[in-house]
């Protein structure tokens, strides 16, 4: 079984209209791949380092899945919102499925 992929995106709004027009257009390529968000804002407190505003992590069945969401045509239209409208760093990461501490 394919191991989970993973968007982890820390991002800095500086227009929040042009950013809700990203939110609107991404919402079909995270359909079409499947998308779960599993973080999208909330409260937040970086207890090490600094962190951008707002945080979101998604999921997706797999990381070929995940990247192919961030290259498909349907992201593309909605990635220039993004770019416009936020400082934004975005990491696509395969999940891990190995022991866990309380193994």
């Amino acid at each position: 079984m394919a191991k989970k992929g993973y968007w982890v995106a820390s991002v800095d709004v500086n227009d929040p209209e042009r950013y809700k027009q990203y939110l609107r257009e991404n919402a079909p390529a995270f359909r079409k791949y499947g998308a779960r968000f599993l973080v999208r804002g909330g409260d937040q407190e970086a207890v090490e380092g600094k962190l951008r505003g707002r945080i979101a992590v998604i999921e997706f069945k797999d990381y070929a899945t995940a990247m192919a969401c961030y290259r498909s045509t349907e992201y593309s239209a909605a990635k220039p919102h993004r770019t416009e409208s936020a400082l934004s760093d975005i990491v696509i990461i395969q999940g891990y499925d190995g022991r866990q501490p309380t193994d």
